[in-house]
């Protein structure tokens, strides 16, 4: 699985980063999500499917999903 974000669509809500804070993170100034893991292990694809289903901006786009 491959995790990328849009930075630009982001509105900085957070639910990625409370659901997998393995591969998300906000930045400190503005709440942007910053990407930490844009290929997760297996173990994680669940949570982070499920995290770019809630976010409100769809900012979160998944290839190869597994």
């Amino acid at each position: 699985m491959n995790v990328t974000v849009d930075t630009d669509k982001c509105c900085g809500a957070g639910q990625c980063v409370l659901l997998v804070p393995e591969v998300f993170d906000q930045g400190e100034d503005d709440g942007i999500v910053i990407l930490l893991d844009p290929s997760p292990a297996e173990p994680l694809h669940a949570a982070v499917r499920e995290a770019a289903s809630v976010c409100p901006a769809s900012a979160i786009t998944l290839d190869g999903r597994s």
